[in-house]
């Protein structure tokens, strides 16, 4: 097909989504291949970008979203009458850092690394669409396996898990101090892009 009309039928496909589309999904409607429809993603994300456009493209994994500019935040909010979602708390981020670096993940493993309760703030996070619940760990019990979400990589500004800054060997008295750089570095990703109220596809 025409390039110029994959990528208009890309744009067409993500804005009536609303949500992430899998570039394999596009591609099987497009008559075309994965690779090509996220080469298409990444010139449409650029071209937004550099027109100063109110919509953003971004990729996640081997999907593809639209959604607003985030220096419009405020305006969006205030248009729509949105309220901000709460910042994350520094346990919930303590959590979140967690499952992150060691998905997937039982609630049990998050309280063992933490020293303390964990099952109210991994119930917020899969509440907030941060993390979710992936599985069961083959054991006694069969305890649930938490992983990191969608949203989550939109909030860190990532399109896969790849990407996060590696974590070094957490053992002995550093694990405490490296881990909370991690933590660290998520609250000041979450200060940078004021998640929720930033992260809003079009509908």
């Amino acid at each position: 097909m025409d390039k110029i009309y994959l990528k208009s039928a890309i744009e067409a496909i993500l804005f009536a989504s609303g949500e992430p589309v899998s570039a394999e999904r596009m591609a099987l409607v497009l008559d075309t291949d994965p690779e090509t429809v996220l080469e298409l993603g990444a010139e449409l994300a650029e071209e937004f970008e550099t027109a100063g456009r109110g919509i953003r493209l971004v990729r996640l994994n081997d999907s593809l979203q639209l959604h607003s500019a985030p220096e419009h935040a405020d305006v969006i909010t205030r248009a729509l009458e949105q309220r901000r979602a709460p910042k994350l708390s520094q346990t919930s981020l303590e959590v979140l850092a967690i499952v992150a670096y060691f998905q997937p993940v039982t609630r049990a493993y998050v309280e063992q690394m933490r020293g303390l309760d964990s099952s109210y703030t991994v119930g917020v996070l899969t509440e907030r669409g941060m993390i979710e619940p992936c599985g069961h760990l083959e054991t006694v019990g069969r305890p649930t396996l938490y992983r990191t979400t969608d949203l989550f990589l939109r909030t860190m500004g990532i399109s896969s898990l790849e990407e996060l800054p590696p974590l070094p060997e957490l053992a002995g008295s550093d694990a405490a101090r490296q881990l909370q750089e991690k933590v660290d570095a998520l609250k000041a990703a979450e200060d940078d892009q004021q998640i929720m109220a930033e992260v809003i596809a079009p509908q």
